[in-house]
């Protein structure tokens, strides 16, 4: 059984929601099945220290899940065209996964959600992909051969799927951003499963 860790920091709802379409997407796969997590928040209170477990919603993520995965998907909300800090953060503190190389030839997709159509989601799956190249895993994006992709008024792009929530995030996931989900965790999952038969 190949386990896929959909990673993902939410603040709004959308990324959660565009998790478990991706997770959808993964199960669909026999022989495939998704792990959900989260990270916690960040803040600027170096004393604080969050519950290890939150009160509701995903479990949080560790370290090992990152490890021990066949594959990842990695989400977040776009902040000034970047990933949000709770995700950077949880990868700023990587450094043994990549020194024992335990990411090295995994696939690894990744998805966001925007309050404008405009506001940086394709430079936010850039920022993403960066930590994932230098761990050693292989970046896959999303073909055209998913119809909606060329499709789509709202989310969607070749870097990995996204979604356009509105200024007060009050846009619902459109059908063709819900498709591109879904066949980005077909993808990593058909992907992981490939490499890892015996």
């Amino acid at each position: 059984m190949s386990e896929i860790l959909v990673l993902y920091y939410s603040k709004g709802g959308s990324v959660k929601e565009m998790a478990s379409l991706i997770g959808r997407g993964i199960n669909s796969i026999d022989g495939c099945t998704a792990k959900i997590r989260t990270v916690p928040d960040v803040f600027p209170e170096t004393v604080s220290k969050k519950s290890e477990v939150p009160e509701s919603g995903s479990l949080f993520a560790t370290l090992e899940d990152l490890a021990s995965c066949s594959g990842l998907a990695i989400g977040s909300p776009t902040r000034f065209g970047n990933m949000a800090a709770p995700l950077k953060y949880f990868f700023d503190t990587a450094t043994t996964a990549w020194m024992k190389g335990s990411l090295e030839n995994k696939p690894a997709c990744v998805f966001t959600s925007s309050g404008s159509i405009h506001g940086g989601n394709e430079s936010t799956l850039l920022s993403m992909q960066l930590p994932l190249f230098h761990l050693g895993m292989m970046i896959i994006g999303i073909p055209y051969s998913v119809t909606s992709l060329a499709q789509t008024t709202s989310g969607g792009t070749p870097y990995g799927a996204s979604h356009v929530g509105g200024e007060k995030n009050d846009y619902p996931i459109t059908g063709d951003e819900k498709k591109i989900c879904i066949a980005q965790g077909v993808r990593l999952a058909e992907i992981a499963k490939k490499l890892y038969a015996k």
